[in-house]
């Protein structure tokens, strides 16, 4: 056999894929062979055709960033009076009480890096989020936001994840991963959290007990190498905690940001949905020990989406009642939570919403192995996206 043909045969056995073949596999194989694979990989993970999703809603508390990441078009520069906000505790509670209402089980809270804003601000309003909603699961603060809330207020990471989690942080999310390069991170993201820092604040969650996700952005100045090497960091961990729920991967939104201004001018195209879906195949295959890959249709379309559940993936994603920062890059996927469900049957599976550990809690159907947790919602509620 030759090398590729190798390859092959070691993912159809089961076995583990080194960096260097999953590069191989990425540059030499067909679309339709890294789907074979995906979907095979994906089958005996998940073996009763189940595709989950979650309503949630990502809420920013605030734009104000001082990281001034060349990708983001969300942010807003300190003292930018025509476009800094800081929400109030009212709209806060509003927003939660609306995605409640319509039966969301969980907050997504991530936002800019404000400079006054510490630990303490953060813990008052988490516990105070709790004492009125103690079941709504609090997703929150990611990576790069431990950090920087480190820095404002003088104490190391692991203290302000541990005064986090006391105040009701449930799970953290995995933004700010764009790429564990930091060849690539100092060409997009300078002033951003270091590969190994992330890493870090990941493992320090990961021993207090908290699940996160993992993400990556990629499809602007890396290699095909520097994706399998981000991919290999987070398999590596995985290895060492087993903290990690789910990867999502999404392509870079060039619209309204100084890097996609810079590309466009150096003749750069936006990554396909064919390069989309060819990462994320790899990454089912390479990633043999992550349970879950989540799509993303809020950056391809719920088209692209539904194809992609043929490519490993076996989560929909987030049925969310708000998202800012996707959007603030020209890119808003506005679909009904009917429509997400008609795409999750077209594609051959049964919906089930699910909660961030990844147990079902639609009361339509229950499988056997999966954790069962009771819920007052009899049917999923319509909900459109982006609203």
């Amino acid at each position: 056999m030759n090398p590729l043909e190798e390859s092959i045969a070691k993912v159809w056995a089961g076995e583990r894929l080194t960096p260097k073949e999953a590069v191989r596999l990425h540059k030499e194989a067909e679309l339709s062979l890294l789907a074979t694979l995906a979907d095979e990989i994906r089958r005996r993970k998940h073996p009763e055709n189940i595709v989950t999703y979650i309503i949630d809603r990502n809420l920013n508390p605030t734009n104000v960033c001082v990281t001034d990441c060349g990708f983001c078009a969300f942010y807003a520069k300190p003292g930018d009076e025509a476009k800094a906000w800081l929400l109030d505790r009212e709209t806060i509670y509003a927003k939660i009480q609306e995605t409640v209402d319509v039966g969301g089980v969980q907050i997504l809270m991530q936002g800019g890096h404000h400079p006054e804003l510490g630990v303490e601000w953060f813990e008052n309003l988490l516990g105070d989020i709790k004492s009125r909603w103690p079941d709504l699961h609090l997703h929150a603060m990611s990576p790069p936001e431990i950090e920087h809330l480190s820095r404002v207020s003088k104490i190391t990471t692991q203290e302000v994840l541990e005064k986090l989690q006391l105040a009701g942080m449930d799970s953290m999310p995995g933004g700010g991963a764009e790429i564990l390069v930091d060849r690539v991170r100092e060409l997009i993201a300078p002033r951003k959290t270091k590969s190994t820092e992330w890493l870090k604040i990941t493992e320090e969650a990961h021993q207090l007990g908290m699940k996160t996700t993992a993400t990556m952005m990629f499809g602007h100045v890396e290699t095909i190498e520097e994706r399998v090497e981000h991919l290999s960091q987070l398999r590596a961990l995985q290895d060492r905690t087993g903290g990690f729920t789910a990867f999502i991967d999404w392509t870079f939104q060039p619209g309204g940001n100084p890097l996609g201004e810079k590309l466009a001018a150096e003749g750069w195209k936006k990554s396909t949905h064919v390069e989309y879906l060819r990462t994320t195949a790899i990454a089912r295959i390479f990633l043999d020990n992550f349970n879950n890959l989540q799509a993303s249709f809020v950056t391809q379309g719920s088209e692209a989406a539904a194809l992609s559940l043929r490519m490993g993936v076996n989560d929909f994603g987030s049925a969310m009642l708000e998202e800012n920062v996707v959007s603030a890059a020209g890119c808003s996927e506005l679909v009904a939570l009917q429509d997400m469900e008609t795409k999750i049957r077209e594609a051959g599976f049964t919906p089930r919403q699910r909660n961030q550990r990844y147990e079902i809690i639609d009361v339509r159907g229950l499988t056997p192995h999966v954790d069962q947790k009771e819920t007052t919602l009899s049917t999923p509620p319509v909900v459109p996206f982006g609203q």
